[in-house]
């Protein structure tokens, strides 16, 4: 088996390793055929269409519309195009100035000692000033930033390295609470889930997903029998199945895993590895071939990236990042551990969102049209905008709900988020749709600010996060969380009239 791989960035890995890993052992499962990939592209007859006004141009079609643009992983400076469309009188330019220096000589003298922003709870569309936002973008390296081409041999190991940052007695405090709760022989799911909600600390995030995704039982006595049958079941399915790849009837469904895959975090060295992409090939076909209704389908891959990540921050510990990870340094048993638990994890996920996947895709469809009728209800200016302006939702929240805004955060974002997911009840169907919408208002006066449909659009496509950080998702919850008590007692005001 081979994988296109790109050029491989070397780092060191290092680690604590417990457990020998599984040697794989034939499965017993069905043979299952039909995958395909992608879905039929035609609507159920129940999905209302948006009328389009005389002589204006037909946009009713997610696909049609991608066929003609490309997705955009631009990191352009977006102050710049914010500042090329003001016009601002000298008059204005001087007083905003002593403004600025005023307020910075001010904050000199009041600058929180934790390095927390200073934000107010606000609104789903107020956008946070950029001062500030910059200023959380340095407090720590994250998934997105590649240390090593950036740092100096002679750089103290504490600059770079997070576990060695001071922790906040509040982190503290919260990581004995988790360790707490999960040493408790019959753990108590709820109280861990109320944990987790708020954000879950990178030591026991790994186990804390697994038992979230329901992967791993509560009991404590339960966790390493359970681990050791589930990887010895999932390489069962390798050794059964993943010859077939290239016969007929999964040759079409494999070689759109195989082409999907090198494309997938392009700016992250890890996914570029040779090891890397195969693992994810192994894990997206046999979830493919047992699954027929769906198969694989574009997106999916990047689905499997967030478990993936965890679960290896587990084993390791040095300074280098997760993303320059050089995992063929890392024993493969460990490798096998990681793909098998992405797999099961994965899978559990799927499991409550498969009608995202299916013919047609309905369960996309159904949330595309309960996130227009929430904007409409919460922003009807927003709203209006977007109409006037012939842009419809599923031309741009298609790709919300398909990859769970995978590519409209960065990694460290997704992460976060996921912690709240996991421990929200449906969080990655029911909680999504509040949390698409939150974000949507989140940038409420920037898309009114673009005055036609290709500027909402590439506005859209491109989201001004990359600099997001744990604050900012936090605040994107709470309005989430907002919306949902408000909207989710009346579901018949999101029901299409």
């Amino acid at each position: 088996m081979s994988a296109p791989g790109g050029p491989n960035h070397k780092g060191s890995v290092g680690g604590v390793y417990f457990k020998k890993g599984n040697k794989s052992v034939p499965g017993s499962i069905k043979p299952v055929y039909g995958a395909q990939h992608p879905p039929m592209q035609s609507k159920p007859a129940s999905m209302p269409t948006t009328p389009t006004k005389k002589g204006s141009k037909s946009n009713d079609s997610f696909r049609d519309y991608e066929n003609k643009t490309s997705d955009a992983w631009d990191d352009g400076d977006d102050d710049l195009v914010t500042m090329a469309n003001v016009q601002l009188s000298m008059k204005d330019v001087e007083s905003t100035a002593l403004t600025v220096l005023h307020n910075h000589s001010q904050s000199q003298h009041r600058l929180p000692t934790n390095g927390a922003s200073n934000r107010g709870g606000g609104t789903a569309g107020s956008s946070p000033p950029r001062s500030q936002q910059h200023h959380h973008a340095h407090t720590g390296p994250g998934i997105g930033v590649r240390l090593a081409q950036h740092t100096r041999n002679d750089v103290p190991k504490t600059h770079v390295r997070l576990a060695q940052m001071p922790v906040p007695d509040r982190e503290a405090s919260k990581l004995d609470k988790f360790q707490s709760v999960l040493s408790t022989p019959n753990m108590n799911l709820d109280e861990l889930a109320k944990l987790s909600w708020s954000g879950i600390p990178k030591a026991v995030r790994p186990v804390t997903w697994k038992i979230l995704s329901g992967y791993l039982p509560g009991s404590i006595d339960r966790r390493d029998p359970t681990l050791q049958r589930k990887r010895k079941e999932y390489f069962g399915f390798i050794e059964q199945y993943f010859d077939t790849r290239h016969s007929e009837p999964h040759a079409n469904t494999f070689r759109q895993i195989h082409i999907d895959i090198p494309r997938m975090n392009p700016l992250i060295p890890l996914f570029q590895q040779t090891v890397v992409q195969e693992i994810f090939e192994r894990v997206l076909f046999i979830w493919a071939i047992r699954h027929p209704a769906s198969g694989y389908v574009q997106g999916m891959n990047d689905l499997v990236t967030p478990f993936f990540v965890v679960f290896l921050t587990e084993w390791i510990e040095n300074d280098i990042e997760t993303e320059n990870a050089d995992l063929n340094e890392l024993p493969k048993e460990k490798l096998e551990e990681i793909e098998a638990d992405s797999f099961w994890c994965m899978s559990k996920l799927l499991d409550g969102i498969q009608d995202c996947y299916t013919f047609a895709q309905p369960g996309i469809q159904l949330k595309v049209n309960r996130l227009q009728e929430l904007i409409k209800r919460i922003d009807a200016p927003l709203h209006a905008h977007l109409m006037n302006n012939h842009v419809e939702y599923l031309q741009f929240a298609f790709r919300w709900m398909n990859n769970l805004l995978m590519r409209e955060m960065p990694l460290r974002c997704i992460i976060r988020l996921w912690d709240t997911y996991l421990a929200e009840p449906e969080g990655f169907s029911a909680f999504h749709l509040y949390v698409c919408a939150a974000l949507i208002c989140r940038f409420s006066q920037e898309i009114k600010s673009e005055k036609d449909f290709q500027g909402i659009m590439m506005f859209l496509q491109n989201l001004p996060t990359h600099h997001w950080q744990n604050q900012d998702i936090g605040l994107l919850l709470a309005e989430a969380y907002k919306l949902k008590y408000m909207f989710a007692d009346a579901p018949q005001h999101l029901r299409k009239q």
